[in-house]
């Protein structure tokens, strides 16, 4: 592109978040009744193991977070990912809002075009290690989210721009 040229977005459409969809990029966290069991006496439903944390390296822990996402402006455009090649990252919604998951393949050390699911206020995701993907995507309104993810020493967060930002027009409310 020449100095001083605009860039035209590229729209993107909007996916389902499906266990199966996803799976290449990571697990999607929600009651799945195949891993029920009742616990505390009957009064709890707990449904076990629906994503591993990973935290990679010499002195590496497992953190929990609590990230407050400001609703993001439509159309929004992504114009960059970002990937943590030494932890997964799960991000589950606490208000009970949809939100936005973007995904991207590698692509030779940098990220592919985009993928945007639409996420109900009850979905989460755990990326895996090195999975490129945006940063929250809050939509409507600010809206809490549980995050676990890896801390310690290491470059655990890599950033890379597109040449040309992707868009999404229409928000989930």
């Amino acid at each position: 592109m020449s100095a001083g040229a605009t860039a035209v977005p590229i729209p993107l459409v909007l996916e389902t978040l499906t266990a199966e969809a996803f799976a290449p990029f990571g697990t999607v966290l929600e009651a799945d009744p195949a891993t029920m069991r009742l616990i505390n006496g009957g009064t709890t439903e707990r449904f076990h193991a629906l994503g591993v944390a990973q935290a990679l390296g010499e002195g590496a822990r497992v953190i929990l977070n609590l990230f407050r996402g400001q609703p993001r402006a439509f159309p929004y455009a992504i114009d960059m990912m970002e990937r943590h090649p030494l932890g997964s990252q799960s991000f589950t919604p606490l208000n009970g809002a949809a939100w936005l998951v973007a995904v991207a393949d590698d692509e030779d050390g940098r990220p592919g075009r985009p993928r945007v699911f639409a996420a109900t206020g009850s979905q989460g995701v755990n990326y895996r290690p090195n999975t490129w993907h945006h940063p929250l995507i809050a939509v409507g309104s600010v809206q809490d989210f549980l995050v676990v993810d890896r801390d310690g020493p290491g470059l655990n967060l890599e950033e890379r721009a597109y040449d040309r930002p992707f868009h999404i027009d229409l928000p989930i409310v």
